[in-house]
């Protein structure tokens, strides 16, 4: 297997399923001769054409509005919302409709719909461009929410989302796309689209972590080694639905969790993660539940990004309380 970057991860799984179905489509601003603002669909328009890897108007609502139209008259729509700011434009056609089409139609109908979209800070971008809005997608019923963190997770989800019935926001962390990379099959594979990864085993705690918070978990695993705490990791995956059987059985064996979003702390997929736990397994705890997230307010300028951000000193110094509590 050769070494990809997570985002050369991503164009190779959409290659694939334009190759394996004609009825998958690929569409947003600038996605087809520019290949997209960061080259994710490089390549993929002057392989299979304008009919199905093409630019559209710069208007969300009208891509999101035009996916629900093509899924449900038989077509499997793949599209780019170029930063996952840009989606409240379009959050009637994500809540109202695709959401709650196998609903409204007693599964006769379904959308197939995936909905690429770039989010997290530490790349210095404009406002509206960092901000991880995964809060307010993963309450809503109907929809599938996946964040990869590695490349390998990368191609196979996004083949799997693709190919999947159900509408599905794909979130593509920033700062990954081209400083993670990994060994990632040519051929085809899938990775399922509700189920966690144990990435590091280890005895003393759990850290539950998702995205661009995965390395910086493995950089706090790395420094607490040192002092011989051990570390496991769980890389959520999916943020809707939210594997917690895998988490449960981490806590059975380490007794203590740290849950990480890089989303501000209120509400979220760490809250979420928090409250299954409370209510499934507290008794294996002998630490209270500790989170890591960012402050409560709007995004910061680039200038105050670092502080902002959760990083691995944050999540070393929650597991250090948790492991001496």
């Amino acid at each position: 297997m050769a070494k990809k970057t997570y985002i050369k991860a991503i164009t190779e799984g959409i290659d694939i399923a334009l190759a394996e179905d004609p009825k998958t489509l690929v569409f947003g601003e600038d996605v087809g001769k520019n290949g997209g603002v960061f080259r994710a669909t490089n390549g993929l328009q002057d392989k299979y054409g304008e009919d199905r890897v093409f630019s559209t108007p710069l208007a969300e609502s009208g891509i999101l509005g035009m996916s629900i139209g093509l899924a449900v008259t038989g077509w499997r729509p793949v599209a780019e919302i170029q930063f996952s700011g840009f989606m409240f434009e379009a959050l009637d056609s994500i809540v109202s409709q695709m959401s709650r089409m196998r609903f409204q139609y007693e599964g006769r109908r379904t959308a197939p719909i995936t909905i690429r979209t770039p989010y997290g800070g530490g790349t210095h971008t404009a406002e509206l461009h960092g901000d991880d809005f995964e809060n307010f997608l993963i309450g809503v019923p109907g929809l599938r929410v996946v964040a990869p963190s590695s490349a390998y997770d990368a191609k196979g989800l996004i083949i799997s989302a693709i190919e999947s019935n159900d509408p599905v926001v794909f979130l593509e962390n920033l700062r990954l796309y081209r400083s993670v990379k990994g060994e990632v099959p040519d051929d085809k594979y899938t990775v399922p689209l509700d189920k966690a990864k144990v990435v590091q085993e280890g005895t003393d705690v759990t850290i539950v972590a998702y995205g661009g918070e995965v390395s910086e978990a493995q950089k706090a695993a790395d420094k607490l080694a040192k002092d011989n705490i051990s570390a496991e990791i769980i890389d959520l995956r999916s943020l809707y639905p939210i594997d917690t059987d895998t988490i449960f059985e981490s806590l059975k064996k380490t007794h203590r969790v740290v849950i990480v979003q890089e989303a501000q702390k209120m509400a979220g997929a760490g809250a979420q993660v928090a409250s299954a736990i409370s209510e499934g397994a507290i008794m294996y705890l002998d630490a209270p539940i500790m989170r890591v997230a960012a402050p409560n307010s709007v995004y910061p300028f680039p200038q105050g990004e670092n502080v902002w951000l959760p990083g691995a000193a944050d999540i070393e110094e929650a597991v250090r309380e948790a492991v001496n509590y």
